[in-house]
């Protein structure tokens, strides 16, 4: 496009250049030449010989006789422009006599409205040729070289740019082969899109590795859950066998330990399927005062005479939620609350309206949460065992995991705050626009 472009402003200059040396001699020659009374054509004189050095004239009659011609085209007979001869306004033509390209101005001229002569004045177009046939071979070498240039040019930098992504997929392959999350592939680039991806495909494999080394976790968790109650029963079991007779303590065991994989078995299925989007929330107007009083009455047979179970102030609160799902959570907070409390200890229960929501408390003055586990305790499995001694009876690490993904999908928020040797704040929100938005849709 660029030859392209720089052949035609060249071939249009120059040709304009030879244009404006005709119409100057046409000047000259016009005041040179006249018309008698009786209509003939007079020539004074034509322009001198460093004028017509490369201009050729001829002047015609209306009815095509020759009237004067310059040196160069004096034996030339034929007028220079056959078609000039009927033009009415000054033309340019661009016609070829014997050979020679000539570029001709056909210039009409009489007096008032009658014509009575041509003027036919031309210049070769011969050095326009050859300095167009030049500037041609210089733009096919220009071309020709320049896409040579850009060729190296582009397999220089394209190389460059890609390279990076030749350490990508390098360093995916290497990760692949050796079964190796925790390596991330080295860049030192600018931030430019390459950058961008070499740090997209590090933070997924950091991603990656997060769930990667959870699964393992899970499972090996899911292991010691299920072996220490598989393991009791098989013993209980054989004990049985050995002594061929029913003993009601083994049974017994063997009861709680059933129940343990039962309980283990649906907290698994239902976390499933909470994370898996198949658990639905059953919306409805619920009361959370009663709601909380009714949990204080479950709660205080299982605290029984060991912890003492109290309410702090309760207000009338209601929203729209899923009732059983939300007792769920509170049994599970309070249960909990109870566990770890030490024996004369107190648990106390609070509900209020702060705002536009409300706010469940569960206060405990137990051993506490160390700060390096208060992180972590909404996690699958993680109990803070450091400091709160374990039972049989301990759950396996997934009830907050349930609370607190039950709550979210509520709108709401678990709040934790606890200090060694002074207990534990357990701080459920919960949105009261919910109700809002259920009587107002």
């Amino acid at each position: 496009m660029f030859g392209v472009v720089t052949y035609g402003i060249i071939r249009i200059q120059l040709t304009n250049q030879i244009d404006r040396r005709l119409e100057t001699a046409v000047s000259g020659i016009l005041n040179a030449t006249s018309i008698d009374p009786q209509g003939q054509l007079l020539v004074l004189r034509l322009p001198p010989p460093s004028m017509e050095s490369n201009v050729y004239i001829q002047i015609w009659t209306v009815d095509g006789k020759l009237v004067e011609a310059s040196s160069q085209v004096d034996q030339l007979s034929e007028p220079l422009d056959p078609l000039g001869l009927s033009d009415l306004e000054p033309v340019f033509r661009d016609i070829s006599v014997n050979g020679v390209r000539l570029r001709v101005l056909n210039v009409p001229f009489g007096i008032g409205k009658r014509r009575v002569g041509i003027l036919q004045i031309a210049s070769s177009l011969a050095i326009v040729d050859e300095t167009l046939q030049d500037l041609i071979s210089i733009l096919l070498i220009a071309i020709v070289l320049s896409m040579v240039l850009v060729a190296v040019f582009s397999w220089f930098s394209i190389g460059n740019a890609l390279r990076p992504l030749s350490n990508i997929t390098e360093a995916a392959l290497n990760i692949n082969r050796a079964d190796d999350l925790s390596r991330r592939i080295p860049y030192n680039g600018p931030q430019d899109e390459v950058g961008s991806l070499v740090q997209a495909f590090n933070l997924t494999l950091g991603r990656l590795e997060d769930l990667f080394t959870s699964q393992q976790r899970f499972l090996a968790d899911v292991s010691h859950e299920l072996r220490t109650p598989l393991t009791v029963i098989k013993g209980n079991v054989d004990l049985l066998r050995r002594m061929k007779t029913i003993d009601d303590e083994s049974l017994i065991s063997i009861d709680q330990e059933a129940g343990r994989l039962t309980r283990l078995v649906g907290d698994l299925l239902l976390l499933a399927k909470a994370e898996t989007g198949e658990l639905p929330l059953e919306l409805g107007p619920v009361s959370l005062d009663t709601l909380l009083l009714e949990v204080y009455q479950e709660m205080r047979v299982l605290a029984k005479e060991q912890v003492k179970l109290k309410l702090s102030e309760i207000d009338q609160v209601q929203v729209i939620a899923d009732r059983d799902r939300l007792k769920q959570v509170l049994l599970n907070l309070v249960g909990n609350a109870v566990q770890y409390t030490p024996k004369e200890g107190n648990v106390i229960l609070g509900l209020c309206k702060i705002g536009e929501q409300a706010q469940i408390t569960v206060r405990d003055n137990g051993p506490g949460i160390p700060a390096e586990d208060l992180p972590h305790i909404f996690e699958r499995f993680y109990r803070a065992e450091k400091s709160r001694t374990r039972s049989r009876s301990t759950g396996f690490g997934l009830g907050l995991s349930i609370a607190n993904w039950i709550v979210e999908h509520h709108g709401g928020k678990i709040e934790v705050e606890s200090q060694k040797d002074k207990g534990t704040l357990f701080i459920l929100w919960l949105p009261l626009d919910l109700l809002d938005s259920k009587n107002n849709p």
